[in-house]
This record gives C-alpha cells, structure tokens and sequence, in this order.
C-alpha cells in the first residue's frame, strides 16, 4: 500500500518542500507502532530545520520534517502491549511528523482521549506544553505575578496567555499594532514593539520590575528584557528569531551571554528552554504536563487558537506563512483525512 510524504529535498526556502510517494507502509519493528497521522502542524522550528539553521538537526537531505502529531495506532511491533490498534496517541517527533504513517517507540508515544479535537490536541504537544513547562517547571511564576511575552501572537505565545490567565497573571506583550486588539482579547496589554522601546515602557509601568520575561527573539532582546526584571525575577529564553534571520544576534554568543549574566549574584536569572532536552532529562514530565493539558482542554478551560489548519500538501504554503508571521496562532496540517 502506497503512502505520501512530505520532504526536505535539500536545504532552503519554502519550495524545498517536495510531496513523494512510498511503495509500501513502514513495518514497526520490535517495542514499536505504527501511526496512521492526523494532524502535524508548521511551527517556527519547523522552517529553521528545513533551512538548515536548526543547531539540534543536522541530518541531511531527503527527510520528513514534523516537529509533532496526533494518529492512531494501526499495527503493532513484537512485545507491545501498552497499546491497542485503533488507540489515539500523541509524540513530539522533531522530525518526521510530515507523513501518513510512521513508526514511533511504543513507550514513548503520550495516549491522547478519543474525544478531543484532533487539531486543538495537537497543539498541545508542542506549544502547550513548552509554554506550562516554562511557566510551572521553570519559573515557578505564583498565581497575580507580572510577565512580559515577546512575539505574544504566536503559537506558545497565545498558550502562555491562556494558561496565564489561569493563573491570574498580569501579561505583557509585544506584537505589531495590527494584532493589538487580538493580545487584549487574550487578557494581556499590548506592546508596539516597532514604535515602542518595551524596555522604557515596561519601567515607567512597573518600576519595580516584573517577575519573568518569555522570549523567543534573542540577540539584542537579551539585555534589555532582563533589564525589565526584579532582582528575583527569571528570563526563559526559547528560541533564537533574531540570530537565525541576521537581526542582529549570534545562537552561541546568545548562550554565553546567559551563562555570564548567571555569574552575576545580584542580577536576576536567565534560562535557556529547549522541550527535546528537557523531555530527556524528565521523561515524566512529558507525560503528566501532557496529561494535565489534555484535562485542561476537555474541561474547556483553555481553547488553542488555530490560525489556519492546511492539507498536508500545502506544507511549502504553510512555512511561508509562518516565516512571514502571517497567522495568529498555531498553523495545522491536515493527513489522512482529518
């Protein structure tokens, strides 16, 4: 049985993304399954792999990017019996997600409840739960603190927001004046950050300081957002926007950066987050912050913003938009028919 794929056939734009065909399904081998996918989704890190500017992957062309997933399970390898054929499962895969079928360890795969939405439960696995590790593994941010997100219209963004709100945070954002009215609807006041320097309003607002920045910017946004902070206060910083598209900031000079600032006794803290290693060193966490956001969308207390959900063909036109910070939200890739 023939199935499709998408893949990087060599580094570079959006174009670079090819739809293929394979002859025959992958066979899961021992401790294994089989997925029939669902949904993937487009994220930032998505576009960074296909240019080749993602310092995790070097693996070269041709390969499936897919950072995550939702699918069932449609055959079993030898010695798995955690899992049913026809069961919903969920997996940050980092690559690989863009495809029909694909073979994942049977341990490491998250059950997700049949009933929810597949492309809202997708969401969860990548922007969710990088925005509630930040929040509650991380930073430990307690219930009325103040915070400030960058790029706040984005996907972890709008997840930070949501599960910010829970916790009866005062949110700060930066984003274009067109999406302002958006980033209020969310419970957070909004930061023009092409007119507006955020680091002299976040002073004159709060001249205390604020208790955590969240910024997935970096080069020049380093300095200034710890700046905004209390003495006690944490910077998370999770992605490198600046240093990969030349804006002035370099990925290891970014980390040295932080590690020298954490010399410093009397300043507040910077952290670097990157969910595959702290998926590795706390395995656990995946899968009860995974379990914890899966309750939090069946009890409807948080709702994902899809922006635009796509076929899976239409992965190129997909990047674009992410590229381009087009969509508010999380993008969704549509497989299988879902």
């Amino acid at each position: 049985m023939e199935y499709k794929k998408v893949v990087i056939s060599e580094y570079g734009a959006p174009n670079v993304l090819k739809t293929i065909s394979e002859k025959e399904l992958p066979k899961p081998k021992k401790g294994e399954i089989r997925i029939k996918v669902l949904t993937t989704s487009a994220c930032f890190t998505d576009t960074l792999i296909r240019r080749g500017v993602y310092p995790a992957i070097r693996k070269k062309p041709p390969f499936s990017p897919g950072y995550d997933l939702i699918g069932v399970v449609d055959a079993l390898g030898e010695g798995v019996d955690n899992l049913a054929v026809g069961q919903k499962v969920g997996d940050l895969t980092v690559i690989g997600a863009y495809t029909e079928h694909i073979c994942l360890d049977a341990n490491a795969v998250v059950p997700v409840p049949a009933q929810l939405d597949d492309a809202e439960a997708v969401s969860m696995i990548l922007s969710y739960l990088t925005a509630y590790q930040m929040l509650h593994r991380f930073t430990k941010v307690k219930n009325g603190d103040t915070i400030l997100i960058h790029a706040v219209s984005g996907a972890v963004g709008t997840a930070l927001l949501q599960l910010g709100k829970l916790m009866n945070l005062k949110m700060y954002g930066t984003a274009s004046e067109k999406k302002h009215e958006f980033v209020k609807d969310l419970g957070a006041i909004p930061i023009d950050y092409k007119n507006n320097d955020f680091e002299e309003l976040i002073k004159a607002k709060e001249p205390n300081g604020i208790d955590a920045v969240f910024d997935p910017i970096g080069g020049s946004y380093f300095p200034k957002s710890l700046n905004t902070l209390k003495k006690n206060g944490t910077l998370v910083a999770y992605g490198y926007q600046n240093s990969v598209d030349g804006k002035g900031g370099n990925v290891v000079f970014d980390f040295f950066k932080v590690l020298f600032w954490n010399l410093l006794p009397t300043k507040p803290s910077a952290k670097f987050y990157v969910i595959t290693s702290e998926r590795k060193k706390h395995p656990n966490w995946f899968k009860a912050d995974l379990k914890a956001l899966f309750k939090f969308l069946e009890e409807k207390k948080i709702k994902p913003i899809i922006g635009k959900v796509m076929n899976l063909e239409d992965a190129a036109k997909a990047h674009e938009l992410v590229e381009n910070y087009k969509v508010e939200g999380k993008i969704i890739l549509r497989v299988n028919n879902a």
